[in-house]
């Protein structure tokens, strides 16, 4: 695919007037919107601004590439901005920022979109090119550029290949012996992998050039793992070198010299990272599966212990979140057919049946994928086992009418990770000769007996009365304590906006649902997540003057994403002006969450808020919830909010 259709003439801004971030992305995104590349402004900067909360994209050299992969994009496009005054942005050398390159691609991009975008993204670590389009003062003669720098690297790249080829022969020819000159073996991974998974490859690889250094970089970009490395030329290599700021697969490096930096240091350090390797100073990599994947870091950037715990946690939610919205939709609406076909018809037991058998899969399902986040596939059956023994009313020597349930589950998942991951230790020193023994006999064997054990004796007798507990608090609970927790767990809701806090109460919820089959907690975090955009739209409308034109367009998209209960949808806002946006909407989804459960307010879907209003008790009360607390938070964000100065509207 021709560089061209991607970057293309009409979309350019050769003079970007922004001179902060948050400017310089918005001129950006309206641009886009003007050209119709997307069609979805709001949508489209939470993904970006959700990307440079990762990390800054502004690469360094004056360089930034904010890129979105989602599905307000309706072309693959790369808008080229130059700033001539310079942008604050953040940038990872602190250094001001002139070259923009926003990158939009499709949620459904084919392979040459993908590829066309990882060739472009490979071509700006070239300097000369670089220094060049600083000195560009028109859009042909950015592509000019481009397409001669793309010539230039397809000519070199083939030359390469033609060489690599012919010493791949001789080796072959030497019963293939290790090169006599120095070989890395490498794997470059950003989040997203449409732009720093390739800078960082085409940096390594022609830093290594340089240094007469034999390197092979495995990326893992949109299109999945490309050039994957092979159990041989790890074997051969002199160490490892990981940039990366996603999991890749670790434990087949075990035992080599090993770096693991993130992506951007194999964009502006990869000499330092290659003479560190060829020096015999990266240490040795022994795998440690707790890290999930992540591997040993050199310079000590370890996760804490709470991330750890946090992203083993969301790695069983999301795995999670499919049978629950999935089985607990079709499950409300077998309710609402129960009413016109009666609780026999076979319309009502075909919803019914597969809502329950997908809520049924719930809590293994979690255990599972907490267990795979910490020790790999040696702990999904463990995990597996884990939580079905806690979902099941009678799987210990105690028979109780009530299971372990969520929270027994949630131990199970790492109770099942933490013994894989002490039981690879035990058998690490097993002869090399019954490797094969340990993933096929002993993990299955002694995982399965240690947390059966663990599940059978400890876990599922106690918190199977917790859960006993706690069920019957919550059915018994008066109404002044139920608007208590129905406003603590809706403010949650709207406290960082599908981060932790977020997370939690929506599983709290979930949890009371799947014991309950009552879905008055549902209602209240729902209402919670529904009213943030729902006050931003609100407060767009009424207050157009504390606003910018683009903030006011997107704060209409808010009116449909906040009915859905899509709460991402203020993210761009909370992200501009946090002390407004969060304290205004936490107040009213308080009041909001609060009222759902003095009203008595029963949802019983996870998920789609006002589409699936008809599904509960009270719809209107529903509604009417979110209302009032859209319109209390959308008040005092309106009146709290400062008029912006003349100069920044």
């Amino acid at each position: 695919m021709d560089l061209k259709e991607l970057l293309r003439k009409d979309v350019m801004i050769m003079d970007l007037q922004a001179t902060t971030k948050e400017a310089a992305i918005d001129e950006m995104v309206a641009n886009y919107k003007k050209h119709d590349v997307i069609d979805d402004v709001d949508l489209f900067k939470a993904d970006i601004l959700k990307r440079e909360a990762e990390t800054s994209t502004g690469i360094g050299d004056g360089i930034a590439m904010p890129h979105a992969r989602d599905q307000a994009v309706k072309k693959a496009t790369v808008m080229f901005a130059k700033s001539n005054k310079g942008v604050d942005y953040d940038a990872l050398d602190g250094q001001p920022v002139n070259l923009f390159f926003m990158i939009a691609a499709p949620e459904g991009a084919d392979s040459l979109h993908l590829q066309a975008l990882a060739a472009l993204s490979a071509l700006l670590i070239n300097p000369q090119l670089v220094a060049n389009l600083k000195k560009a003062q028109t859009p042909e003669q950015v592509q000019e550029l481009f397409d001669a720098a793309q010539k230039a690297k397809e000519a070199k790249d083939q030359a390469d290949k033609n060489k690599q080829q012919a010493a791949s022969t001789g080796a072959a020819a030497s019963n293939s012996q290790k090169p006599q000159k120095g070989f890395i073996v490498a794997v470059s991974a950003c989040p997203n992998g449409i732009a720093h998974t390739y800078m960082a490859e085409a940096a390594l690889k022609e830093q290594a050039e340089k240094l007469g250094v034999d390197i092979r970089v495995e990326t893992n970009g949109s299109e999945g793992v490309k050039n994957k490395l092979t159990a041989a030329e790890i074997a051969q290599a002199d160490g490892v070198i990981i940039t990366a700021d996603k999991k890749v697969d670790m434990p087949r490096f075990d035992g080599k010299p090993l770096l693991n930096r993130p992506v951007i240091d194999g964009i502006n350090k990869p000499q330092e990272l290659i003479e560190k390797v060829e020096s015999g100073k990266a240490p040795i990599y022994h795998a440690d599966p707790s890290e999930a994947g992540a591997g040993t870091n050199d310079e000590g950037e370890e996760k804490s212990l709470w991330n750890r715990i946090y992203a083993d946690l969301m790695n069983g939610v999301s795995h999670m979140l499919p049978f629950v919205v999935g089985g607990g939709i079709l499950m409300a609406l077998s309710f609402l057919l129960e009413n016109t076909v009666g609780p026999k018809s076979t319309t009502f037991l075909f919803f019914n049946g597969i809502g329950n058998f997908a809520f049924s899969f719930l809590i293994p399902v979690l255990a599972a994928y907490i267990a795979v986040s910490m020790a790999d596939l040696p702990a999904l059956m463990p995990g597996f086992v884990a939580g079905y023994m806690a979902s099941q009313a009678s799987a210990s020597f105690v028979h109780s009418s009530s299971p372990a349930g969520f929270i027994g589950g949630l131990l199970g998942g790492f109770i099942a990770g933490w013994v894989i991951v002490l039981l690879k230790k035990v058998f690490a020193k097993v002869p090399k000769s019954l490797e094969g023994l340990k993933p096929m006999l002993l993990y299955p064997v002694f995982g399965l007996l240690i947390v059966g054990a663990i599940m059978y004796f400890a876990i599922d007798p106690i918190f199977a009365v917790v859960n006993q507990f706690i069920t019957q608090l919550l059915t018994h609970m008066g109404t002044g304590n139920a608007v208590i927790l129905g406003a603590i767990l809706a403010g949650m809701m709207a406290l960082d906006m599908g981060g932790p806090f977020n997370k939690a109460a929506y599983a709290f919820a979930i949890g009371t649902f799947t014991a309950t089959k009552d879905g008055a907690l549902m209602a209240a975090v729902m209402a919670g997540g529904m009213i943030p955009p729902l006050a931003i739209a609100l407060a767009t409308t009424i207050w157009k003057n504390k606003f910018t034109q683009q903030e006011h367009e997107a704060g209409m998209s808010n009116y449909i994403l906040g009915a859905a209960f899509i709460t991402e949808g203020a993210i761009p806002f909370a992200a501009a002006d946090p002390l407004h946006v969060i304290i205004s909407s936490v107040i009213g989804a308080a009041i909001g969450g609060g009222l759902t459960q003095l009203w008595k307010v029963n949802v019983p879907a996870p998920h789609g808020g006002i589409f699936v209003s008809p599904l509960s008790n009270r719809p209107w009360l529903f509604i009417l919830a979110v209302i009032v607390g859209a319109i209390i938070a959308g008040i005092i964000y309106g009146l709290w909010k400062p008029a912006p100065k003349a100069a920044d509207k």
